[in-house]
């Protein structure tokens, strides 16, 4: 027996109330049809956020929204850099875009919302200090306080060093990390050479 237009639109708010954002995907695996989704936008149940990712209007969203859109959208990829320090509170970074890091030789992704910055990284790199925080009933893969730190050295000549040295000094200052978490991935990333004297200087 076929379920009902109604009752599968029913079934589709529901999950999008549980999830706040939701992928055209995810009906697939409660067996309901795509079209519901259509039809929910066309009676403004729903709202087209980004290309296959919708939520329930006027719900309350987190000011990391984006970092769960791209999630979604973007499953091989970690939040970092100016992004990441923004999650952990380190620093006066605002960047408009979301800054990603991804495979060295994974396609760039395609998104027009919101816009990326893109980072390519070893999947060593990749993988090393990742934490995943619920953004809006998703799960966002972010590096952690230390690694950020880190990269943001690695990657200075993209950020700035000011910018690197302040992340450093305020993250010190709001014990996000240990020295012993930094310098475990200052080692891992070869950049102990470029920290140390910032390193010393924080710790004297």
């Amino acid at each position: 027996m076929r379920t009902a237009p109604a009752s599968q639109e029913a079934q589709v708010l529901r999950l999008a109330r549980t999830r706040r954002l939701l992928r055209a995907r995810d009906l697939a695996a409660h067996g309901l049809p795509t079209v519901a989704l259509t039809r929910l936008v066309q009676a403004g149940k729903l709202e087209r956020l980004a290309r296959g990712v919708y939520g329930v209007p006027g719900t309350a969203v987190t000011e990391h929204r984006s970092l769960a859109e791209v999630a979604l959208r973007v499953p091989r990829g970690v939040v970092c850099l100016l992004s990441a320090l923004v999650v952990h509170d380190i620093g006066a970074q605002a960047p408009f875009e979301v800054w990603l890091a991804i495979p060295h030789r994974a396609a760039v992704p395609k998104l027009a919302q919101p816009q990326l910055r893109i980072v390519r990284m070893s999947d060593r790199a990749l993988a090393e200090g990742v934490q995943r925080v619920e953004v809006d009933g998703v799960t966002v893969p972010v590096f952690s306080a230390a690694k950020t730190v880190v990269d943001a050295f690695r990657f200075r000549n993209k950020i700035g060093i000011d910018v690197a040295v302040e992340a450093l000094r305020d993250g010190w200052s709001k014990r996000r990390f240990t020295i012993d978490e930094l310098w475990r991935h200052a080692e891992s990333g070869r950049m102990t050479h470029v920290m140390r004297p910032y390193v010393e200087a924080i710790t004297a």
